[in-house]
């Protein structure tokens, strides 16, 4: 067989053509990617800066290094080969993204009730106030209080409204969250 029409590789590659095993949660089926304004952007961006900027240069790099000759033990090559199949496989993966998200601003939500995008301040059975965002799946940020809408958290939240009590299964056992104010402002 000629070797055009093999795959080259460095016994490494675990590309299984799965494009959200690697990049992000899978979105459930038949479930719609709801994203705040502010996450589509920076999904969009990302996808320009690898698109326009990284790819380009890294092919320009491998162009290079498939000049210098024997492509067996060349470093520059052999890695950027493996880079390019990275940056196209988050590319394909964030084309997917965008395709299917659902644009929902949250300062446009007008509920009492606890829905995507709302900021939410619950307090534990330790007295502990704390306040969450409920998010798009690619915009989870633990630290700065962002769950996703299909998160355990979230999916106890949903549907309340300030002064209900809700029941949270963690690790630890079940957890009573009392709920002390709901907003909508904007994700920033």
């Amino acid at each position: 067989m000629s070797k055009a029409f093999t795959r080259e590789t460095d016994g490494n590659d675990t590309d299984s053509g799965d494009d959200a095993s690697s990049s992000g949660p899978a979105i459930p089926k038949g479930v719609k990617n709801y994203i705040t304004p502010v996450g589509f952007a920076r999904l969009k961006d990302e996808l320009k800066r690898l698109l326009h900027t990284e790819r380009p240069e890294l092919v320009k790099t491998i162009s290079w290094a498939a000049g210098n000759g024997d492509r067996s033990e060349n470093g520059d090559y052999i890695y950027g080969k493996r880079r390019l199949r990275e940056i196209d496989r988050r590319i394909r993966f964030l084309g997917k993204r965008l395709d299917a998200a659902e644009v929902v601003d949250p300062s446009s939500q007008k509920s009492e009730r606890i829905v995507f995008g709302a900021t939410v301040t619950v307090l534990n059975e330790e007295g502990e106030s704390r306040k969450y965002v409920i998010v798009g799946i690619d915009e989870t940020d633990a630290q700065r209080g962002r769950v996703s809408w299909i998160s355990p958290l979230a999916k106890a939240l949903l549907g309340a409204q300030a002064g209900d009590a809700v029941q949270l299964k963690t690790p630890r056992g079940e957890q009573e969250l009392e709920i002390l104010r709901v907003d909508y402002l904007p994700v920033e």
